[in-house]
């Protein structure tokens, strides 16, 4: 979509890519803060799209958000979330769509507000989706279903001070009680943003699905 960032589109050696890689930046960062990550994934997985989604809203703190971190709390950030909501599904399936890439093959990764909104998509049965990778994240709400189709991958600085680890033990445990396929990542010394051992971390994640497509 107009103003997403088209890391990698391959010049498709068979009728359809693999892999649909999209992912979502933080509130009030943008597209581009998450290029070194999609270059990585670019790297590892030459027959992928890699897009980098904006956020459609322009925020208070610079940059752009999915919805306002303004006097946000527990108890209206589900409703921001939710409205939000439809956009964020609307952009997946523009994507899916536009790669020709299935349900199955898609991945999500979001990181801080953009791990909210991938989390949060989970619980909507319209976002079909293979594969979510949350970091330095939580839900909106408690997960309140386990998504038959997809594998949720939770990875979490303990030193995170924006969003504290137990947020993500939290949703782990609580997804783990529905059924869900939910699996943390703690990093030692973390705090709130991306290392080498969670880039390392998710090209290790996206490897279980992408492997098929060397044979």
């Amino acid at each position: 979509m107009q103003s997403d960032l088209i890391i990698q589109q391959p010049e498709e050696p068979r009728s359809r890519p693999a892999e649909l890689v999209l992912l979502f930046h933080g509130a009030g960062s943008s597209a581009e803060d998450l290029r070194p990550l999609g270059e990585l994934l670019a790297r590892a997985f030459r027959h992928a799209w890699i897009v980098s989604v904006r956020s459609p809203l322009a925020s208070e703190l610079g940059g752009w958000q999915w919805f306002s971190v303004q006097g946000v709390t527990e108890n209206n950030r589900p409703v921001r979330v939710a409205a939000a909501m439809p956009q964020f599904v609307q952009s997946v399936a523009h994507w899916q769509r536009a790669s020709g890439v299935e349900a199955a093959a898609t991945t999500l990764i979001g990181f801080s507000q953009g791990a909210i909104m991938v989390l949060e998509a989970t619980q909507q049965p319209e976002c079909d989706v293979g594969r979510v990778i949350a970091i330095a994240g939580r839900f909106a709400q408690t997960p309140r279903v386990a998504p038959p189709r997809t594998e949720l991958n939770l990875l979490h600085g303990d030193a995170d001070r924006v969003m504290p680890v137990a947020l993500a033990e939290d949703a782990a445990a609580s997804l783990q009680a529905l059924g869900a396929r939910a699996t943390l990542d703690r990093f030692a010394g973390l705090g709130h943003g991306i290392d080498s051992r969670v880039a390392q971390r998710i090209v290790g994640l996206s490897s279980q699905r992408a492997r098929p497509e060397a044979a």
